[in-house]
């Protein structure tokens, strides 16, 4: 192995509607959540169910897929690449925040389509 890769792959539902912000510099970026479930058996033998949420942000034309496709409750697998970075609040506050950067995702299926079905 010549080189190690920052990869990420989850497949979750969307949590809210994507959210888009475009900067002075003309650059483009979308941010939306994602969040992913685990089921396992606790030591009592009970089901327990645990939802990670994450947020995911896109660039550039990527955001314009992002907007017109992903909405609230679409199931999706997302592809990407863990960024970390540090900024200030207003109060001098030091922050560090880990998002996933999109590079590609794939709809599995969306609230629109299981209505329809049932």
């Amino acid at each position: 192995m010549n080189t190690l890769k920052n990869k990420v792959n989850l497949i979750g539902r969307i949590g809210s509607k994507p959210v888009a912000q475009i900067f002075d510099s003309g650059a483009k970026k979308v941010r939306l959540s994602v969040a992913t479930n685990e089921r396992f058996k606790d030591k009592k033998g009970d089901w327990v169910d645990n939802t990670q949420w994450h947020t995911v942000i896109a660039w550039g034309k990527l955001c314009d897929r992002v907007e017109k496709i992903l909405d609230k409750g679409t199931e999706v697998v997302i592809e990407g690449r863990i960024v970390n970075r540090n900024y200030e609040t207003k109060d001098g506050d030091k922050r560090m925040v880990t998002e996933i950067e999109l590079c590609e995702f794939v709809v599995l299926s969306s609230r629109r389509q299981e209505t329809a079905k049932a």
